[in-house]
């Protein structure tokens, strides 16, 4: 396959077209130029890739764990082999700088390398038990199929974040892209997976729009858990359509994360995180700082500051190496942001710096003078703008960052490290990192999030967990007696 015409689908260890009428556009969301056109999937090659998915799985469950792990090694070599082709195309499909796509690709080694240790870490236990004479054994196998539904935003790293973990633990997997990026977050993970030598049937990847295969991905009866990161809305969908077929989910969902800045804090390093927790991908991040929490007696301090930080930021080309903020993923997202920033405004909202916008691009842009019922600290914004909040109290700072929906990632900012992790420990949410910004994602810890943040954790033996089931079986060494 030409790692420059994705334009089919990889379906049981073959690339065929989709048989839908329909089909997708792939565009670069800074040239907004047409990279290439794909005939979409339908319901019947979903089924295709579920059922060779079905009767790929027990023949790859029952490979020694040497072999799986074998099969990883080489997928590493690929992978590595082929960075410069990765970093290009999410350079031109997601709109990605070239410091998001180093960034993004670092981190799907990582989770490459983490999976690669699954084969080995299949455990059991054998527990004591109440009845004389018997033990209880408990077995860890793969669930079976896997969907992995992946996003426009980190679209290589978060479907390899579902991907390899579960193929890692024995299962199957049938992938569906976002509409938005098919190639980095689907057709090239084929192909990379194809290349390493994975058998037929392992990895399939159909590409097709949610309205025609989305539902039917989520319940069609082969596969026994939907592995989904993007919006809260669409997961909260999946998410009632699995329980009504009795299957399991793992959903990353949106975020509204909240940096707290606290009276003592080193202003100068709050706002070099701050910028970077913000601004890295445009804010086209589940984890990005959605909310700058302020105490008043650094907030002017740190708005001067973070002005003159803010712009300096290289707004433009995202395939040149200065560039900072590049294009947001297509017009709708600067539409949509751009009626928040008003309503903003409208609300009593100060324009720091920023604002303006051409084509897919939008200079990075802050506000002061917001409170937390305004769109633009309400609403998950998903993009280059941000707005300051000014508190008078820590005990202030915790409420306002609570008042969410959303519980994903959060920072807190502190000279006082005891004092940050105590401040930490009142956030509802799933992470959050003190001296530090949100965007943080290591393959061995869990990663996850509460409330309307999704459900269930990724990330080292959590995503083991996610993965796979446990059986129980009880062993008489002899026969017990029974009152009957």
């Amino acid at each position: 396959m030409s790692p420059q015409t994705y334009f089919k689908q990889y379906i049981n260890g073959e690339w065929k077209p989709g048989s839908s009428e329909k089909q997708i556009e792939n565009i670069n969301p800074y040239t907004e130029q047409t990279i290439t056109t794909i005939p979409s999937a339908n319901e019947d090659d979903l089924n295709e890739a579920y059922r060779s998915a079905e009767q790929a799985q027990k023949d790859w469950a029952d490979l020694l764990p040497a072999k799986k792990q074998g099969y990883f090694d080489s997928l590493l070599s690929v992978v590595k082999e082929r960075k410069d082709e990765i970093i290009d195309w999410l350079v031109k499909e997601a709109g990605s700088t070239l410091v998001k796509a180093e960034v993004e690709y670092q981190a799907a080694v990582s989770i490459i390398k983490e999976s690669s240790s699954f084969p080995t870490r299949m455990s059991g236990e054998i527990l004591p038990s109440n009845t004389p004479g018997k033990e209880n054994r408990v077995y860890r196998y793969p669930k079976g199929v896997i969907g992995v539904i992946g996003p426009w935003n980190f679209p290589f790293h978060l479907a390899v974040r579902s991907i390899a973990p579960a193929i890692a633990t024995g299962n199957t997997v049938v992938a569906k892209p976002a509409s938005e990026s098919p190639v980095t977050a689907g057709l090239l993970i084929a192909d990379l997976f194809e290349s390493a030598g994975f058998p037929a049937g392992v990895l399939n990847v159909v590409v097709g729009r949610g309205s025609e295969i989305g539902d039917a991905f989520v319940t069609h009866p082969v596969p026994k858990l939907i592995s989904f990161t993007g919006s809260t809305e669409v997961g909260s969908h999946i998410g009632e359509l699995a329980g009504k077929h009795i299957k399991d989910t793992a959903l990353e969902l949106g975020g509204n994360n909240a940096m707290i800045v606290l009276d003592d804090a080193d202003v100068e390093k709050a706002v070099e995180a701050a910028a970077f927790g913000r601004f890295l991908h445009q804010g086209e991040i589940c984890m990005s700082i959605n909310r700058l929490i302020v105490h008043e007696q650094v907030h002017d301090q740190f708005v001067e500051a973070f002005k003159e930080k803010v712009e300096t930021l290289k707004v433009g080309d995202p395939s040149e190496k200065d560039t900072t903020v590049g294009p947001l993923i297509n017009h709708e997202a600067i539409e949509r942001i751009q009626e928040d920033l008003q309503a903003s405004l409208d609300q009593g909202a100060t324009l720091l710096t920023g604002g303006d916008s051409e084509g897919n691009i939008m200079h990075p842009t802050v506000l002061t003078n917001v409170t937390n019922d305004m769109p633009i600290a309400s609403n998950e914004v998903f993009g280059p703008v941000i707005g300051i909040i000014k508190v008078s109290s820590e005990n202030e700072a915790i409420t306002v960052a609570n008042d969410t929906s959303y519980g994903l990632s959060g920072s807190v900012f502190t000279a006082d490290v005891h004092r940050g992790v105590e401040t930490a420990k009142q956030i509802n949410t799933g992470m959050i990192h003190v001296n530090d910004q949100s965007v943080n994602d290591e393959a061995h810890v869990a990663f996850g999030g509460e409330k309307s943040s999704g459900l269930g954790r990724f990330g080292g033996e959590w995503a083991l967990d996610k993965f796979t089931t446990v059986k129980w079986i009880g062993v008489m060494n002899g026969y017990r007696k029974f009152p009957f």
